[in-house]
């Protein structure tokens, strides 16, 4: 070990070490995206539909003629079949 060597001072401050900003910084990051995430998962939640209103909407729509009751009954589609098939709905004909 050389004794003339001397180890250099710390003065800087942490937050001026850009190793340290990777240690600190990429966790924050995580945790503010995650919150984030969270946040839009809870405020855009679609709302639950009651079985009993739907069981009257259908009736009321297979009870129509024509283009009106093709209308209703695209409205009421499950969304995996309306997704699926939006450029040609398919149409439940009893």
């Amino acid at each position: 070990m050389n004794p003339t060597h001397t180890p250099p001072s710390s003065s800087t401050a942490w937050w001026r070490t850009p190793q340290m900003w990777l240690v600190v910084g990429a966790p924050l990051v995580g945790v503010a995206a995650s919150l984030t995430a969270a946040f839009f998962a809870i405020n855009g939640a679609d709302p639950v539909l009651n079985k009993a209103d739907y069981q009257r909407e259908l009736k009321a729509a297979q009870a129509l003629q024509g283009q009106a009751r093709i209308d209703a009954l695209a409205r009421l589609q499950p969304a995996h079949q309306a997704r699926n098939h939006a450029a040609s709905p398919v149409i439940a004909a009893d």
